[in-house]
């Protein structure tokens, strides 16, 4: 299947490892000229020349909001217009409904909502203008099933998925479509931690996850390759599972 993104310039944030990278490399498989994004100039310039191509790494953290509003234009002066973007932000710090601290809210809400707002508002008006975009927010399960002991999370992404939606009606007619994934257990170092080691994370999924097994980054970057696709033109204001079949609800 010819996804039509040959030559198209992605930006993928969070890109130096995991789901990013898998993405990353799955849309530059497909044609795509990629610039990876991450905190961490060495990793992600590390990460870019594993891919190979003419992918290139930005150094770039989802917590200055003055980095996020600046990038896109960096991207498009190196490599051209962003045309396909990849909202990913990590994951924020583990607790119950109250237990964490203001600052960790507002550290959250600014990491996992804003930072996308910021994003996007800097690279839409031109996908606007040029009659063709993709947005495809990494997201989570909780949006749909609330995590216990993940209160930040599911109180925050819920929320950008709410904005998400909005904005996927307000641009549609331009030709541009916003899509959220709704990530399950995927092998990641974040799952891992969150689980207190990697035996316990395998063991967690054989026992929780229909599938019987984890998610692999390569599989999530299939997914959203496909939703920046020409093909999927017609896919917008979703949520998308990606899980196994973990998720109970309908």
């Amino acid at each position: 299947m010819d996804f039509g993104i040959d030559g198209r310039v992605a930006l993928v944030m969070g890109a130096s490892k995991g789901i990013g990278h898998g993405i990353a490399a799955a849309l530059a498989g497909e044609g795509a000229n990629v610039a990876l994004a991450s905190r961490s100039a060495e990793r992600v310039e590390a990460a870019a020349a594993e891919i190979g191509g003419d992918a290139r790494g930005f150094a770039a953290d989802t917590s200055d909001l003055e980095r996020m509003a600046a990038l896109p234009g960096e991207v498009a002066e190196a490599m051209g217009p962003v045309e396909i973007l990849v909202t990913n932000t990590g994951g924020p710090p583990l607790g119950e409904a109250l237990g964490n601290d203001l600052d960790d809210w507002r550290d959250a809400y600014a990491n996992l909502v804003l930072a996308p707002r910021v994003l996007i508002e800097t690279v839409l008006p031109e996908m606007r203008e040029r009659g063709w975009g993709r947005i495809v927010n990494v997201g989570s399960s909780s949006t749909e099933e609330p995590i216990p002991g993940l209160a930040l999370s599911n109180a925050h992404r819920r929320a950008l998925v709410g904005f998400l939606k909005t904005l996927s009606r307000e641009v549609a007619a331009d030709g541009v479509t916003v899509n959220d994934v709704a990530t399950g257990r995927f092998a990641t170092d974040r799952l891992a931690s969150n689980w207190g080691g990697r035996e316990e994370m395998e063991r967690g999924a054989v026992e929780g996850i229909p599938a019987g097994r984890l998610g692999q980054p390569e599989e999530y970057g299939d997914l959203v390759a496909f939703l920046a696709s020409d093909r999927a033109g017609y896919i917008t204001g979703t949520s998308v599972p990606i899980d196994g079949g973990l998720l109970r609800s309908i």
